[in-house]
C-alpha cells in the first residue's frame, strides 16, 4: 500500500468496511469518496481497486463499488489483519495463533531437514541477536530479529506455501510490539526457545524443532491474551 492520501483513504475505509461500517452488500460511490474525502477521481479509483485487491470490494456497472461479504476477503493481506485486529483484537489474536500453531511447528520440523548451512548460520545469528538486544531492551532492533526468525523458519522448511505467510506473521509480531503488548525485557523461556529452535534446525533434529516452535507459539499466545485482559481492566473496555 502506497503512502499519502490515497493511503490514508485506503486505511480508513479498510478499517471501517472492517468494522462493519459499510457491511456487506452496501454500495461506495466513487463521486461519494470523492466529496468525503476531497480527492480527485483517479485517486478515488486507486483507492478502489487497492481495496478490492484485497477482496473487500468489487466494481460493479450501474451499482457502484459493492462490499463483499466477509468470506471472500483476503484474509492474508497484512493490511486487513491490521484494521481486524483494531476491530476485534482478542477474536483475530486467537485466529492469528491457530494458524501459527498449525504451520509454524511443522515448518520449524521442515526446517531442520531441509535447511542449508548458510540459513542454519543465519538462524542461529538472529536468535544471538534476539538475546543481546533483549538484555539491553532494544526492542525495536529485538522485533526486527525475531521477524527475521520467523521468516527464515518459514522459508528454509522448502515448503513454499509457508514462506509466502512471513508477512502474515511479521504482522502479528509488529502488532505486537507496537501495541506495547511485549515487555521491556522479552521473558527467558522465549528467548532460550528461539536458540533451542536456531540449534535444531543446524543440528537436523526434526522432532525437537518442531515441539521447542509449538512451546514458543503457545507461550506468545498465553502472554498476548493476558497482556490484552490487563488493558482491558485497566481501561474497561470492551475488546
Amino acid at each position: 500500500m502506497s503512502g499519502g492520501l490515497h493511503g490514508q483513504v485506503v486505511d480508513v475505509l479498510g478499517h471501517e468496511i472492517s468494522a462493519g461500517v459499510h457491511p456487506p452488500g452496501s454500495v461506495l460511490r466513487i463521486d461519494g469518496l470523492e466529496e468525503r474525502f476531497g480527492i480527485s477521481r483517479s485517486v478515488a479509483r486507486e483507492v478502489v481497486r487497492t481495496l478490492a485487491s484485497i477482496r473487500l470490494v468489487v466494481s460493479r456497472k450501474r451499482v457502484g463499488v459493492v462490499v463483499r461479504p466477509r468470506a471472500e476477503w483476503n484474509t492474508f493481506d497484512p493490511a486487513l489483519i491490521r484494521w481486524l485486529l483494531a476491530v476485534d483484537r482478542s477474536a483475530q489474536v486467537r485466529t492469528l495463533a491457530e494458524l501459527r500453531t498449525a504451520v509454524e511447528p511443522v515448518a520449524a520440523a521442515a526446517a531442520a531437514r531441509n535447511a542449508g548451512h548458510e540459513q542454519a548460520a543465519r538462524l542461529v545469528a538472529l536468535a544471538e541477536r534476539m538475546v543481546a538486544t533483549a538484555r539491553a531492551g532494544d526492542l525495536e532492533t529485538f522485533l526486527e530479529a525475531d521477524v527475521a526468525f520467523h521468516g527464515l523458519v518459514l522459508a528454509a522448511s522448502g515448503n513454499e506455501m509457508f514462506a509466502q505467510l512471513e508477512d502474515v506473521f511479521g504482522e502479528v509480531l509488529r502488532w505486537r510490539t507496537g501495541r506495547g503488548l511485549m515487555p521491556e525485557h522479552p521473558k527467558p523461556v522465549a528467548l532460550r526457545l528461539h536458540c533451542e529452535i536456531a540449534e535444531c534446525v543446524r543440528g537436523g533434529d526434526p522432532a525437537r524443532a518442531e515441539a521447542a516452535m509449538r512451546e514458543l507459539v503457545e507461550e506468545a499466545f498465553e502472554g498476548t491474551l493476558e497482556s490484552l485482559d490487563a488493558e482491558r481492566r485497566a481501561t474497561g473496555t470492551a475488546q
